[in-house]
């Protein structure tokens, strides 16, 4: 399996407050976008797996979705969350 507890529990410590704090919009993100980067190899490889496709999509808009959420709330940590991950160039 790719994304294991431990990983995930890196990536809560890591952008959350803590190793439990599952639902700070952060961490969430920061999840997101890993789980986005591996659909998205898996994709290069397996280009006619459309429910993968279709899983990349909504994953992506609920990120997006997040990142607008952070962005009108507290444009501070949406512009530090940017930059740590490097979502936009």
């Amino acid at each position: 399996m790719y994304l294991t507890t431990e990983k995930k529990k890196e990536f809560f410590t890591t952008y959350g407050k803590s190793e439990s704090d599952t639902g700070t919009s952060e961490a969430q993100i920061a999840l997101f976008s890993y789980r986005i980067s591996h659909l998205t190899e898996h994709l290069k490889k397996n280009r006619k797996d459309f429910s993968t496709q279709r899983a990349l999509i909504k994953l992506v808009g609920k990120r997006r979705r997040l990142l607008d959420y952070l962005k009108r709330k507290d444009i501070e940590r949406y512009r530090a969350i940017v930059k740590s991950l490097g979502l936009r160039r």
